[in-house]
């Protein structure tokens, strides 16, 4: 019990956190790949289901490592492009102990400040989270009960994805068979 209470501070530890950072990134800066990591900042919570029965949730969340929205007129109206970044859904488990899927959507910070001053924004920016996790995961969400959690800016437990973009002189090295790591 000791050590599974050393091991749970040692993850908790900011300190600890910012160091395996720094490890990952050199690793995969070997491997000709540039990472960084997308820490989510809280913004709302989407509950919804997938598949008619089991409860869903997105967190639509910030990050300023995100490109920002860009708005171009149009006739009739405008078009919005909203870059976002999509972690893997992770299942939790809830107060009643149900396990329930975890989505995090994460879009820059001047979104959700959009999204907080206009309604009709909101909407687009959660039928924008709605539509990347259908298609980026081939999962159903129920559209039509997707409701926004009143009080709620986050579900569940942060978890950082990161962003992996080639290195531009990199050349793919032959010994990867070697590699810990997944191949890239």
């Amino acid at each position: 019990r000791a050590l599974l209470a050393e091991y749970a501070a040692e993850l908790n530890d900011p300190e600890q956190r910012r160091l395996y950072e720094e490890e990952v990134t050199a690793l995969e800066r070997e491997r000709g790949v540039e990472i960084r990591f997308v820490h989510p900042e809280p913004g709302y919570v989407l509950r919804t289901s997938q598949a008619g029965s089991h409860r869903c949730y997105l967190n639509v969340c910030s990050n300023p490592q995100v490109a920002a929205p860009q708005t171009r007129a149009e006739p009739g109206g405008h078009r919005w492009a909203l870059p976002y970044s999509l972690a893997p859904g992770r299942e939790e488990l809830g107060r009643d102990g149900r396990r329930r899927t975890v989505y995090d959507v994460v879009f820059h910070p001047a979104a959700l400040r959009l999204a907080s001053r206009n309604a009709r924004f909101r909407r687009l920016l959660s039928d924008t989270a709605l539509e990347a996790v259908e298609r980026h995961w081939a999962v159903q969400l129920d559209r039509a009960n997707a409701a926004v959690l009143r009080g709620a800016k986050y579900k569940g437990i942060p978890q950082a994805p990161v962003i992996r973009t080639p290195l531009p002189a990199a050349a793919p090295r032959g010994d990867d068979d070697d590699s810990p790591l997944p191949p890239f």
